[in-house]
Protein backbone atom coordinates (compact mmCIF):
# COMPACT_ATOMS: atom_id res chain seq x y z
CA UNK A 1 0.00 0.00 0.00
CA UNK A 2 1.14 3.75 -0.19
CA UNK A 3 2.30 4.77 2.94
CA UNK A 4 0.86 7.72 4.81
CA UNK A 5 3.24 8.90 7.36
CA UNK A 6 6.67 9.13 6.36
CA UNK A 7 7.17 8.65 3.24
CA UNK A 8 3.64 9.61 1.60
CA UNK A 9 3.40 8.64 -1.38
CA UNK A 10 5.81 5.85 -2.12
CA UNK A 11 4.92 1.92 -1.61
CA UNK A 12 5.26 0.71 1.86
CA UNK A 13 5.30 -2.85 2.55
CA UNK A 14 4.40 -2.39 6.28
CA UNK A 15 1.41 -0.03 5.11
CA UNK A 16 -1.87 -1.89 6.29
CA UNK A 17 -6.03 -0.02 6.21
CA UNK A 18 -4.94 0.24 9.94
CA UNK A 19 -1.78 2.58 9.42
CA UNK A 20 1.76 1.47 9.39
CA UNK A 21 2.37 -1.73 10.85
CA UNK A 22 5.99 -1.40 11.70
CA UNK A 23 7.53 -1.13 15.07
CA UNK A 24 6.32 2.01 16.54
CA UNK A 25 3.85 2.92 14.03
CA UNK A 26 6.49 5.22 11.42
CA UNK A 27 9.91 4.70 9.87
CA UNK A 28 13.18 5.69 12.64
CA UNK A 29 15.46 8.25 11.55
CA UNK A 30 18.48 7.31 9.96
CA UNK A 31 21.26 7.31 11.79
CA UNK A 32 25.14 9.05 11.80
CA UNK A 33 26.78 6.34 10.00
CA UNK A 34 24.43 6.63 7.23
CA UNK A 35 25.89 9.67 6.76
CA UNK A 36 26.29 10.64 2.40
CA UNK A 37 24.06 7.67 1.51
CA UNK A 38 22.05 8.54 -1.36
CA UNK A 39 18.69 6.40 0.06
CA UNK A 40 17.88 8.84 2.43
CA UNK A 41 14.88 11.15 2.24
CA UNK A 42 14.09 14.25 3.48
CA UNK A 43 10.61 14.46 5.30
CA UNK A 44 9.41 16.95 7.73
CA UNK A 45 10.01 14.67 10.87
CA UNK A 46 13.67 14.21 9.46
CA UNK A 47 15.74 11.84 7.35
CA UNK A 48 14.60 8.34 6.93
CA UNK A 49 15.87 5.79 4.66
CA UNK A 50 14.55 4.79 1.48
CA UNK A 51 14.98 0.67 2.10
CA UNK A 52 15.45 0.04 5.72
CA UNK A 53 12.81 0.94 8.01
CA UNK A 54 14.79 0.62 10.93
CA UNK A 55 18.49 1.85 9.64
CA UNK A 56 19.77 1.56 13.44
CA UNK A 57 19.24 -2.68 13.21
CA UNK A 58 21.68 -2.92 10.32
CA UNK A 59 24.47 -1.04 11.72
CA UNK A 60 24.23 -2.68 14.84
CA UNK A 61 26.01 -5.84 13.23
CA UNK A 62 28.52 -4.55 11.33
CA UNK A 63 27.68 -2.55 8.27
CA UNK A 64 24.74 -1.61 6.06
CA UNK A 65 24.47 -4.18 3.09
CA UNK A 66 23.06 -0.95 0.10
CA UNK A 67 25.10 1.60 1.85
CA UNK A 68 26.03 3.43 -1.42
CA UNK A 69 28.73 5.57 0.86
CA UNK A 70 31.33 2.56 2.21
CA UNK A 71 33.07 1.04 -0.38
CA UNK A 72 33.64 -3.03 0.70
CA UNK A 73 37.84 -3.38 1.32
CA UNK A 74 38.61 -7.11 0.71
CA UNK A 75 41.97 -8.25 3.11
CA UNK A 76 43.20 -11.28 0.61
CA UNK A 77 45.36 -13.75 2.90
CA UNK A 78 49.01 -14.94 1.72
CA UNK A 79 48.33 -18.84 1.52
CA UNK A 80 50.43 -21.26 2.74
CA UNK A 81 52.05 -23.24 0.46
CA UNK A 82 53.39 -26.65 1.58
CA UNK A 83 56.93 -26.74 0.08
CA UNK A 84 56.44 -30.82 -0.75
CA UNK A 85 53.61 -30.32 -2.91
CA UNK A 86 54.90 -27.15 -4.43
CA UNK A 87 58.33 -29.30 -5.46
CA UNK A 88 56.16 -31.87 -6.92
CA UNK A 89 53.95 -29.64 -9.21
CA UNK A 90 57.56 -28.17 -10.14
CA UNK A 91 59.11 -31.30 -11.36
CA UNK A 92 55.85 -32.77 -13.58
CA UNK A 93 57.39 -30.24 -16.82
Amino acid sequence: MVCQTIREGSECVFMTKKGCGFNGGSCHNVVDECGECTKIIESPTGKHCMIYPDPTSKWAFGGCPSASHNKLVKTEKAEKINPLKASKRGNKK
